[in-house]
């Protein structure tokens, strides 16, 4: 008799939920840039401190930290940073990658708003006086230090982004989900394997297969010529991995259509570097954090003297107010 038949007549247990271990495992990682860029563009700029600067993405994500502490009740919480929005790793592989955000070919600095690039080093300043761990690795993006913080922690672990590319971390047997901004903070989608297959018709894991064949020109990634969601999910489905598919299309003898064939062969240069430039990685050396969330700031004249200078004061006592709340195990 089939286990899942055994365990649906209760003759075997249900298997362990990593969503009902002890909350003191719990850890939120926050794609911090993509929370930061929604909060200024969400929130008006004519929010501002007394001298008139505006303060709309600090504000707005010291308020999304407290909405998401306080619905979700992580114990522990890192804000993930890019310290290289376009690591040389992936240029190497892929020189179109992120090309066309680029600013300053000189510097390789990434077109950033004035208005907010001058808030970012407030929002560190912010989260230092909380006691927020936060951190970035040179050379790596942010979606790789939450992918090397989610692979090596024992979970279950809600990773915080509007961007897809994390989806492929989904992990259903070690609580690893994502919860999905794209409608909004207040209205994140959880995402797990079975959200990534009802979504795109492919295996829970297998997003950036999916996302390569498909490309992603947000990202200056070309995908092949002619392949969008629904031929990349039936190609995964099929073939399993990128790889895989290529040397199917290799093979004159494997059931491929003359049209995939031919589509395949021609992006083969792209399909050959591409897996690379998609993958998160999971071996930063991330320096040891300590991630636990404080019930009290860490700082609190320093914080008390950042809120009333840059008029934080509503958003700062909603994000103590909510570390203040947690449980405390």
């Amino acid at each position: 008799m089939p286990s899942t038949t055994r365990r649906r007549r209760g003759i075997l247990p249900d298997p362990p939920d990593p969503w009902q271990a002890d909350p003191v495992t719990r850890l939120m990682l926050l794609d911090t840039a993509s929370l930061y860029f929604r909060a200024f563009f969400g929130v008006p700029e004519k929010v501002t401190a007394p001298d008139g600067t505006p303060v709309n993405a600090v504000r707005g994500l010291l308020d999304f930290i407290a909405r998401l502490t306080t619905d979700r009740q992580p114990s522990r919480l890192v804000a993930c940073l890019d310290a290289d929005w376009r690591p040389p790793f992936r240029v190497a592989l892929l020189p179109s990658y992120k090309q066309h955000r680029v600013a300053d070919a000189a510097t390789n600095a990434e077109t950033i708003p004035p208005a907010l690039e001058a808030q970012v080093p407030v929002i560190l300043e912010v989260l230092d006086a909380l006691g927020i761990a936060h951190v970035g690795v040179p050379g790596f993006e942010a979606d790789d230090v939450i992918g090397t913080l989610a692979t090596r922690d024992t979970g279950p672990v809600d990773i915080v982004t509007g961007d897809r590319d994390l989806f492929q971390l989904v992990d259903d047997s070690r609580g690893v989900r994502v919860l999905y901004t794209a409608r909004g903070v207040g209205r994140h989608e959880i995402i797990d394997e079975a959200a990534v297959a009802a979504k795109y018709g492919i295996p829970g894991r297998s997003y950036a297969d999916f996302a390569t064949l498909r490309g992603d020109p947000s990202d200056g990634l070309p995908g092949v010529g002619g392949v969008g969601d629904k031929t990349a999910a039936t190609l995964v489905g099929r073939f399993g991995d990128v790889k895989s598919l290529v040397a199917a299309a290799d093979d004159p003898g494997a059931d491929l259509s003359p049209t995939i064939r031919r589509r395949v062969l021609d992006a083969r240069d792209y399909l050959t570097v591409a897996p690379g430039v998609v993958a998160v990685r999971t071996d930063v050396p991330v320096p040891p954090l300590d991630d636990h969330l404080p019930a009290t700031p860490a700082d609190p004249a320093a914080l008390a003297a950042l809120s009333e200078r840059w008029g934080l004061g509503s958003s700062v006592t909603r994000v103590t107010t909510a570390l203040a709340e947690l449980p405390r195990y």
